[in-house]
């Protein structure tokens, strides 16, 4: 039944989203994810399960060497590694994926893109989404919707076609929360939206799980009415989103509800409440240290905002949230 079941929703999706895609010509349109701060896995800074120790020299022990660096910041030292693995191995994978994380925390964003389309065409099968995900995220840096989305669609019909309403459900949140940070909360709820109905038709989930879920989509109209400036509205569903989180009975996630209610607070113009809720917040998240610096500068500590968006910029993820973050930091430091 369930399968049946998803595989109709999954032909209704594509068509809509296919049929959408084609219509738009600026943005992406497309038909109807809640990627609470963290929730979503970061993409390509994402570090992969331990593996054998890479032989010396070799482009796999370059490429780890290159990956500390980038870590502490180091990315012109990083891409001489990436480029001696190169040398070595012109088709290896993680050094083209690698080469673009740097790029794009550079700010090449033209150069990223044509090592994360090298490490597209030569990824692993079980590294392909991985690929496209990454590739998605730079284009985001770049400010390139449009492209980004055609990214993550790939990725999402992947999952829908091997009936994983898990994975497609993330997927949807992921694209929702790139829109929505790029400042387009129509597209965000459709692809929020899309998320939980995706998930709800996941017949054996816990009631716990249904909670979870819930509390990310309600989490996800918080923001969005937020951003629209329908205050009273993001009120209620942070009230909402409270409660299903306090029914999922998950302490791991407790840790998102402060997010979640400092960005309403900075959204919504309570700028002293932002500051206060997203001090709790996790601090190694590079969009939770921008809200901060945004909510010290329109509050008028302008050195405290500088102090915060110099914080962002010791961040050296590769994901969504940095994607929106770190370019704002270097715009704002710049005109410091």
């Amino acid at each position: 039944m369930f399968r049946n079941m998803f595989s109709s929703i999954r032909r209704n999706i594509f068509r809509v989203s296919i049929r959408a895609f084609f219509q738009t010509t600026c943005t992406v349109s497309l038909l109807a994810a809640l990627s609470v701060s963290g929730l979503i896995r970061p993409v390509s800074a994402q570090q992969p399960a331990a593996e054998p120790v890479p032989v010396p020299g070799s482009a796999a022990d370059l490429v780890q060497q290159g990956q500390k660096l980038s870590r502490e910041g180091r990315q012109d030292d990083a891409l001489v590694l990436y480029q001696r693995a190169l040398a070595k191995s012109p088709d290896f994978y993680e050094a083209h994926l690698w080469s673009g994380v740097a790029l794009d925390l550079k700010g090449d964003y033209a150069q990223a893109q044509e090592h994360f389309t090298k490490a597209i065409e030569v990824a692993p099968a079980d590294a392909k989404q991985q690929a496209l995900r990454a590739t998605a995220v730079s284009y985001q840096f770049a400010g390139d919707m449009f492209k980004a989305a055609q990214n993550e669609l790939q990725v999402f019909n992947a999952r829908l076609a091997k009936s994983d309403p898990v994975g497609a459900a993330e997927i949807c949140n992921e694209l929702a929360r790139m829109y929505l940070e790029s400042g387009d909360a129509d597209h965000a709820f459709k692809w929020y939206k899309m998320g939980y109905e995706t998930i709800s038709h996941k017949e054996d989930l816990s009631d716990a799980d249904k909670n979870l879920w819930l509390f990310r989509w309600e989490s996800a109209q918080a923001r969005v009415a937020a951003r629209r400036g329908q205050a009273d509205e993001a009120k209620q569903h942070v009230a909402a989103a409270k409660a299903a989180l306090d029914k999922a009975n998950n302490p791991d996630q407790a840790r998102f509800y402060p997010y979640l209610t400092g960005y309403v607070a900075f959204y919504t113009g309570d700028y002293k409440t932002a500051i206060a809720e997203l001090q709790k917040a996790d601090q190694h998240d590079p969009l939770i240290v921008a809200l901060l610096a945004e909510s010290y500068e329109k509050s008028g500590d302008a050195a405290q905002a500088k102090t915060y968006y110099q914080k962002v910029l010791d961040i050296n993820a590769h994901n969504p949230t940095n994607a929106f973050a770190r370019p704002l930091a270097q715009k704002k430091l710049a005109g410091s």
